[in-house]
C-alpha cells in the first residue's frame, strides 16, 4: 500500500509539471515561469464579413458570459433587456386575456411601432433604463403619436400641456413637440427616470407616471401613518392607476412568449427605420415629401409635430425620413437650385381686423385665410397675432427663431351692431345720447350725418348701431319689452330695432366689443 502511494503522488506532479499556461490558470509572480514569445513569424486572420456589433443590452446580464449574437429581430433584443421584476396577479390575467382576444389590435399597435421601436430602444439602452419601457406607448396610445386623449394629453407619450412644456415640449401654432417622435420620447426618458429616482422602484415610478407623482407620494405616505406597506400593489389609488401597471405586463408576457398567447408579432428588424435630415432653409412639408420620394401620409407618420404646411427651420432644424429616401432627399436638396423652397411665411397683424381685411392685406381670400390659421367664423384677429401668409419672391428671409417659437394668434369675437332707433327725450344732444348708449359722440354723429354738438328735438329718431350677442333671438319691434319682463325692462330706454349686419367700415371705431 506504501509502494501504491508513493507512486500516485509521482504521477500527479508529473502532471502537474506538464501544464501549459493555456489552462487560464492565474498569472505567476515568478518571471521565469511567463509565457514565452514564439520566434514563428503570426499570420493575422482577417473576418471575410463585416463585424457584428454588441447591443447595450447584451451587456447588461447577470453575470453570465456575453452572447456575441447580434438579435434575429428587435423583439429579441428587447426581451433581452428586460429588467424590471414581473407583476403577478389576477388583474395582469385579465389584461392578457384582453389582449390574447384581440389579435387584430395587436397587429394594428406593432405595426405601428415598427417606425419608432428601434429609436426608443436604442435610447433606453443607451441610459441603461429597462426596455419594458419600450412597450409603454401600447398601454398609452397604442403607438399612435397624433392620438390626443380627453384631458388632452397628446402624442405616444401621452403629455399633458403643462408637463410638456416643464420637459421643454414646444407647442405653438407650428408645432405641437408633444407628438414630435424624438422630442417626446427624449421627455418620457428623462421624466421615467426623474421618478424611478424619486420612488426607487419602477411600478412606483409607472403608477406616477400615469397618476402624477404627488398622487402616488401621499398615497405612500398614508399608508405608513397607518403601518401599511408603500409597494405598488399596497397602495389605494384609482382603476386606471391600478390596471396601468397590470397592462403593461400582460403585453410584456405577450411579447416574451408569443406562442404561449398564439399571438403572431410583425417582424421588426433590427435596424434603424428613419434618419434625422439637418435643414438649413424654410422649407414647404409637400416640397419634403416630393424630393424624398414619400408619401405625405408618411412624412407626417414620422413627422407628427407639424401643423402647418412648411417647416420653418429656425423651430424644427431637422425632418425625419425613412432611412434611404433621406439620402434621396439630401441628393435632390443639393441639385435643386437655390432659391426659396418655402411658398409660406409669417405676417404679423398691425392691429386687430377682421378676418376679410387680413385676407385682403396679404392677398389670399378670406376663406383661405381661416382655413391655413384655424380662425373659426365670426373671429377678429388681435393685433400682434402671427398668421400664416403666402411668401412672395421678394420676402429672401426665412422666419426668425423668436417668431418660430414664440408665434400666436390671439382671437376676439367679431363685433355683431344691429341698426337702432331712439326716441330723443327734452334736452338730449349727441354727447349725452352718447353717454346714455355708451358709445362715442363721434360716432352718434356719424351715424345721424350732424354735428358733434347738434342738440335733437324731443321726440326725433336718432339712429344707433348697437352690439348685440351673435346668436341672440332678435328683439321685439317697437321697443316694447316682452310679455312678463316689463319690470325687469323699465329703466331700459326703448329702442326700435329695425335689422341686424355687421358695423359699416366708416364705423369701425366703436368701442363696444365683446370679449373672449
Amino acid at each position: 500500500m506504501k509502494y501504491l502511494y508513493l507512486w500516485s503522488l509521482s504521477a500527479l506532479l508529473a502532471l502537474t509539471g506538464c501544464a501549459t499556461t493555456e489552462t487560464g490558470g492565474p498569472p505567476t509572480a515568478n518571471a521565469d515561469d511567463a509565457p514565452k514569445i514564439s520566434s514563428v513569424p503570426h499570420t493575422p486572420n482577417y473576418p471575410s464579413g463585416p463585424l457584428s456589433p454588441i447591443n447595450a443590452a447584451s451587456l447588461q446580464g447577470n453575470g453570465a458570459v456575453t452572447s456575441l449574437a447580434v438579435p434575429d429581430d428587435l423583439w429579441d433584443r428587447i426581451r433581452r433587456g428586460f429588467a424590471m421584476p414581473d407583476l403577478e396577479n389576477d388583474l395582469v390575467s385579465n389584461q392578457e386575456q384582453w389582449y390574447s382576444s384581440r389579435p387584430d389590435y395587436i397587429q394594428r399597435m406593432t405595426e405601428r411601432s415598427s417606425k419608432y421601436m428601434f429609436h426608443i430602444v436604442e435610447e433606453l439602452e443607451r441610459r441603461g433604463m429597462p426596455t419594458e419601457l419600450a412597450l409603454l406607448p401600447y398601454i398609452e396610445s397604442a403607438y399612435n403619436p397624433q392620438a390626443v386623449s380627453s384631458a388632452k394629453a397628446a402624442g405616444m407619450w401621452q403629455f399633458m400641456p403643462a408637463t410638456g412644456t416643464y420637459f421643454d415640449l414646444k407647442q405653438n401654432m407650428f408645432r405641437d413637440d408633444r407628438r414630435d417622435v424624438l422630442a417626446s420620447t427624449r421627455a418620457a426618458l428623462d421624466y421615467l427616470q426623474k421618478l424611478y429616482n424619486m420612488f426607487g422602484d419602477w411600478h412606483l415610478a409607472l403608477a406616477a407616471y400615469n397618476w402624477g407623482e404627488g398622487s402616488v407620494g401621499r398615497a405612500i405616505a398614508r399608508n405608513q401613518k397607518q403601518g401599511l406597506g408603500g409597494a405598488y400593489t399596497d397602495l389605494s389609488m384609482p382603476d386606471e392607476t391600478r390596471n396601468y401597471v397590470p397592462k403593461l405586463q400582460a403585453v410584456k408576457n405577450i411579447i416574451a412568449h408569443p406562442e404561449r398567447f398564439q399571438a403572431e408579432l410583425p417582424l421588426i428588424e433590427n435596424h434603424p427605420y428613419f434618419q434625422a435630415v439637418t435643414l438649413d432653409r424654410d422649407i414647404d412639408t409637400a416640397q419634403v415629401a416630393e424630393m424624398a420620394g414619400v408619401t405625405m401620409d408618411e412624412l407626417k407618420s414620422l413627422n407628427p409635430s407639424f401643423n402647418r404646411p412648411v417647416i420653418f427651420k429656425a423651430g424644427t432644424p431637422q425632418v425625419l425620413l425613412p432611412w434611404d429616401n433621406a439620402n434621396v432627399f439630401r441628393r435632390n436638396l443639393q441639385a435643386h437650385e437655390k432659391g426659396q423652397y418655402a411658398s409660406w411665411t409669417v405676417w404679423t397683424v398691425p392691429s386687430t381686423m377682421t378676418v376679410a381685411t387680413a385676407a385682403g392685406m396679404v392677398g389670399m381670400s378670406e376663406n383661405d385665410l381661416r382655413a391655413v390659421n384655424n380662425i373659426p367664423p365670426r373671429m377678429m384677429v388681435k393685433g400682434g397675432s402671427s398668421l400664416m401668409v403666402p411668401r412672395s419672391a421678394a420676402v429672401k428671409q426665412d422666419v426668425s427663431s423668436h417668431l418660430a417659437d414664440n408665434a400666436h394668434i390671439a382671437l376676439t369675437p367679431e363685433v355683431v351692431t344691429r341698426r337702432t332707433t331712439v326716441k330723443a327725450r327734452k334736452g338730449d344732444t349727441v354727447a349725452r345720447v352718447a353717454q346714455r348708449y355708451r358709445v362715442t359722440a363721434a360716432q352718434v354723429a356719424d351715424w345721424n350725418d350732424v354735428g358733434v354738438k347738434t342738440a335733437f328735438k324731443v321726440g326725433h329718431q336718432v339712429v344707433l348701431y348697437m352690439p348685440v350677442r351673435v346668436g341672440a333671438a332678435p328683439a321685439t319691434s317697437g321697443g316694447h319689452a316682452a310679455r312678463g319682463s316689463r319690470s325687469s325692462n323699465a329703466k331700459k330706454p326703448a329702442v326700435r330695432q329695425t335689422a341686424t349686419k355687421k358695423a359699416p367700415s366708416k364705423r369701425s371705431t366703436s368701442t363696444t366689443k365683446k370679449k373672449r
